[in-house]
């Protein structure tokens, strides 16, 4: 998520949401809570944003495509929505920068990881790589099918790479004794760059179809 600079008050390691919420909003829009810590998320520039919007863009041009052709199914594609890891309560939630779920059943309900089908993060070069592992571990953690990550380039605006993960329903097998850090992970199963003419081409969650010229600055 890219947030304007704000200076950063001093707060408990743990808060609930109902306090969370207490907050001003220019402050509780900056932060997560993972198991009820606060976590600041970290701010990128101004072509952090424009790529999310053009990336919700397409993917819903993408959506509403699928459901033309597919009446039975009903899906939303949004952004910087809180998405909420448990199936109860919401003082454990991430805020991905773009988001397809499923359709809900009432106005304005939470959207919690069960409803989720893709969550996508725009990593920005200040971005660490240690960061960006632990949010996708807890993504995975949560059983969200397919996870994005959109690297910026360094040296210009422009996306460098564009990679989907999805969700390991099953163990490789590792030496004797070895057992995996998680219970679930993500595998690479698609990656792009701008050297690929054809786009980022995928038919998961439904069939995505992006030129470049949809998402270049």
């Amino acid at each position: 998520m890219s947030l304007p600079s704000i200076e950063r008050p001093d707060l408990p390691e743990y808060m609930t949401w109902e306090e969370l919420q207490r907050l001003p909003e220019e402050i509780a829009e900056q932060i997560e809570l993972w198991d009820g810590r606060v976590v600041w998320v970290r701010r990128g520039p101004s072509e952090h944003q424009v790529l999310t919007g053009r990336l919700w863009a397409a993917l819903e041009r993408c959506s509403r495509k699928g459901m033309s052709e597919h009446p039975e199914s009903c899906w939303r594609v949004t952004f910087e929505t809180n998405v909420f890891l448990g199936h109860t309560g919401k003082s454990d939630f991430l805020t991905p920068d773009f988001l397809v779920h499923r359709c809900l059943e009432s106005s304005y309900q939470d959207v919690r990881a069960a409803d989720a089908l893709l969550v996508g993060e725009v990593l920005s070069p200040s971005n660490t790589q240690s960061d960006m592992e632990a949010k996708k571990g807890r993504y995975a953690s949560a059983k969200i099918p397919w996870y994005w990550e959109v690297s910026l380039a360094r040296e210009s605006s422009a996306i460098a790479t564009v990679r989907a993960y999805a969700l390991e329903t099953g163990h490789g097998q590792l030496p004797d004794g070895v057992h995996p850090l998680r219970p679930v992970n993500y595998i690479l199963a698609g990656e792009w760059t701008p050297a690929d003419p054809a786009g980022i081409e995928i038919e998961f969650p439904f069939s995505i179809n992006i030129p470049w010229s949809e998402v270049e600055f």
